[in-house]
């Protein structure tokens, strides 16, 4: 069994996006797989979690006391973790997952998929970082790097580390093929 964290937005987002979250959820509960998320059980966070308890998987939340009541901890999830701090959040999030999936969400996502990913770029880790992208949210961002590749702040090592797709399966795929 694989625990996968998910990062994603926990602000209200359209239709499509919670629909994305459901699915992935679903594809981490319907084969067996544990959900590593932040804890909150709205928007696409709190779909991702119960997309995953509705499949038969298991749902570890970490949230920090601060943001219990703000985005309203998921006490549904099989084993919810409540922190000091955001930093210590972050951290059990890591130990906990074997695998990193990104979905679309603002800039504390985004400050998840970063820290993951140069975590594993610098050897800190060898856990898969998948970005899920359906939509082309993060193609603005990938073609910014890839413009930072070529003026040489971004090397093709970092680029080759993060793997990014359209499909949930494959990103669920990369997460369980280490």
């Amino acid at each position: 069994m694989t625990a996968i964290c998910v990062y994603c937005a926990s602000g209200p987002v359209d239709e499509r996006y919670l629909t994305l979250a459901s699915e992935v959820g679903a594809a981490i509960g319907a084969r067996g797989h544990t959900l590593v998320s932040g804890g909150g059980n709205v928007s696409m966070m709190g779909a991702v979690a119960r997309g995953t308890r509705e499949a038969g998987g298991r749902t570890v939340g970490i949230i920090p006391r601060a943001l219990v009541d703000r985005e309203v901890a998921d006490t549904d999830a099989d084993e919810l973790v409540v922190t000091d701090t955001m930093r210590q959040r972050k951290q059990l999030m890591d130990e906990r997952a074997d695998a990193f999936v990104t979905l679309p969400g603002g800039i504390g996502t985004l400050e998840e998929l970063f820290e993951t990913w140069t975590g594993g770029y610098l050897g800190m880790h060898a856990k898969p970082v998948v970005v899920l992208d359906p939509f082309g949210f993060y193609a603005p961002l990938m073609s910014w790097l890839t413009t930072l590749q070529g003026d040489g702040f971004v090397s093709a090592h970092a680029l080759e580390r993060l793997q990014v797709t359209d499909s949930v399966t494959r990103a669920i795929e990369w997460c369980t093929s280490r």
